[in-house]
């Protein structure tokens, strides 16, 4: 794994899990295994289990392993470990950018920001995808053509919860199924994950940035992408949604010159680096024309 922060320090590491993962999707033995534990069943067993009040035994161990400051987080006495997987971080430590020009970061994440070519194409970690195999919809994927991907992938330690880049309308929830790869760059030089898996998207009508494409996507072992309301007005900063338990993404789409990102998340993602950004800080703005 490749990551850089937004003050430019590196962080270059293999974590035992990431080993794992890289041997289970490039062995015969291991996709044979990955067969049974990317089936929605699995997850969904794997969210029962996390709901069950004896599930608190694992928080402790959870918390120390990845290092998470408490503190940052609302006082809680959990009665799950799905229930501390999504807990909620105090708005102090997730401050919105006034300017609703700036577009914001959805979510606590790793980024990589891609331009989708005229033919619909795009390429995240040397796998070829279409926008009509990501929505399928190839309608949908017209209204795009020519725009930016924002990719923002979250694992274990980040907060799960994501929330609104603008004011506008928001259209209903639509769901997509499919299986639970996990999200890890290991999984991705092997399965397209983003066309695999499980996701939901919506379409938000924004005040700034045209009409924006939000969408959700599950990851191994996640029980459920919950969003908070169906089509309506939303307000920016206002909390979307959240993950329960897993990794997962959340993606970002835009039409042509509607956002310029920063540069340096652009020339991140060319150099092979993830950025580490957290939710409300800037990512970029409304495109003059």
């Amino acid at each position: 794994m490749k990551y850089i922060d937004r003050e430019g320090n590196v962080t270059i590491e293999e974590s035992g899990q990431d080993k794992i993962l890289y041997r289970m999707y490039n062995s015969a033995v291991g996709r044979i295994v990955l067969r049974l534990l990317i089936r929605p069943s699995v997850s969904k067993a794997a969210g029962w289990l996390l709901n069950q009040k004896c599930s608190k035994v694992l928080i402790q161990p959870f918390i120390q392993k990845n290092n998470i400051d408490m503190s940052l987080y609302e006082k809680k006495e959990y009665a799950s470990y799905n229930e501390f997987f999504t807990r909620q971080i105090r708005k102090e430590h997730r401050p919105i950018v006034e300017d609703e020009n700036v577009l914001i970061s959805p979510c606590d994440g790793k980024l990589s920001v891609y331009p989708v070519e005229e033919n619909s194409h795009f390429k995240i970690k040397n796998t070829d995808y279409t926008l009509k195999s990501l929505l399928r919809s190839g309608k949908l994927a017209q209204k795009f053509m020519g725009g930016t991907i924002c990719i923002f992938r979250l694992t274990v330690d980040d907060y799960h919860r994501f929330c609104y880049v603008d004011n506008g309308r928001k259209s209903g929830n639509y769901h997509i199924p499919g299986v639970f790869h996990t999200v890890n760059p290991a999984a991705n030089a092997v399965y397209p994950i983003y066309k695999e898996n499980t996701r939901e998207f919506s379409l938000l009508k924004s005040e700034h940035f045209k009409t924006v494409l939000m969408m959700e996507v599950g990851a191994l072992l996640v029980g459920r992408i919950v969003n908070h309301q169906e089509a309506g007005i939303v307000q920016r900063g206002t909390e979307k949604g959240m993950f329960e338990f897993g990794g997962s993404t959340v993606i970002l789409l835009f039409q042509k010159d509607a956002v310029e990102i920063e540069k340096e998340l652009l020339q991140n993602t060319e150099n092979g680096y993830e950025t580490i950004v957290k939710m409300g800080e800037p990512i970029g703005r409304k495109r003059q024309v």
